[in-house]
């Protein structure tokens, strides 16, 4: 029964893939639950909080733990230390490494999310269009809609060009990271990149950089796309930009990343990544059905 209940509740990943995916990836200090306690359930507990978004505090415990003592406490003490010790990287860098071929990298897709803060904190500040404090967020998907990396998140001020270098630059890192190259990568972006210094950073790293014109651009040079052979702008590739759209859609489904409540960069990066490892071994468990 108590099985069905956190099945139910979870709605996310069986038991079997998170012990397969996720606990080898996790680190086990000398401060613990019981050895009674497997490490499977309290990662289930997380990520219950991160599809209902309900707050730690809230988290209905004895549903996954039974009458063990167990608190909200406890399972918020192991998500942050694995957040400090790098485990849902590793968890995510590792399912890319080894799930290669389930992605399809024909093209890359680049996009800015900005997330209203509730609690404030690390790189939050007032968003204008958010009416808001907000925090921005660069993603990476390919041309299926995988998500693949994303940079540190900045204040919400901010617009998606700031300190695009050192921020593209941290998701090029995150690629090669799990072992894929991103030399002759085709990138699309929308016109809020529109910067001959991105195009220019791309063609560095000899990623093809497709990004559409930004029309709010006032000379007829700046509104030129065929700047140079290797920034021609293609419109009918562009229209595989939507699939990124549609996956920042699916990560809405989990609760917890709608609005941040994280005062953290480092805890709000590690829940977004935990999103991603659940929506690709979703895929993955899928395609290994048909």
């Amino acid at each position: 029964m108590v099985r069905i209940i956190k099945q139910h509740l979870m709605g996310t990943l069986s038991e079997s893939t998170i012990e397969a995916w996720i606990v080898p990836h996790l680190t086990v200090g000398k401060r613990g639950f019981p050895p009674t306690v497997p490490l499977v359930s309290v990662v289930q507990a997380i990520l219950h909080r991160l599809k209902t978004g309900c707050q730690w505090r809230e988290l209905p415990t004895k549903q996954f733990f039974g009458d063990k003592g167990i608190t909200w406490n406890g399972v918020f003490y192991h998500f942050n230390k694995w957040s400090k010790d790098g485990c849902w990287l590793n968890v995510w860098l590792n399912l890319l490494r080894q799930n290669r071929s389930h992605l399809d990298m024909s093209s890359v897709e680049l996009d800015g999310s900005q997330t209203l803060c509730k609690n404030g904190g690390e790189a939050v500040g007032y968003q204008k269009r958010k009416s808001g404090e907000a925090t921005n967020s660069l993603y990476l998907s390919d041309s299926r809609g995988v998500m693949l990396a994303m940079a540190t998140p900045q204040e919400g001020q901010h617009h998606d060009l700031f300190e695009i270098k050192q921020l593209f630059g941290e998701i090029c890192q995150m690629l090669k990271e799990a072992g894929i190259d991103v030399l002759g990568l085709f990138l699309n972006a929308d016109p809020g990149f529109d910067s001959q210094d991105f195009k220019d950073f791309c063609e560095e790293k000899e990623i093809i950089a497709n990004i559409k014109p930004n029309p709010r651009k006032k000379s007829p040079k700046d509104r030129d796309p065929y700047e140079s052979g290797t920034h021609i702008f293609d419109e009918e590739l562009y229209k595989d930009r939507t699939v990124i759209e549609h996956a920042n859609a699916w990560m809405d489904a989990f609760k917890m990343l709608l609005v941040r409540f994280e005062t953290t960069v480092r805890n709000w990066k590690a829940l977004n990544l935990l999103a991603f490892s659940v929506m690709f071994l979703r895929r993955i468990n899928k395609s290994m059905k048909v």
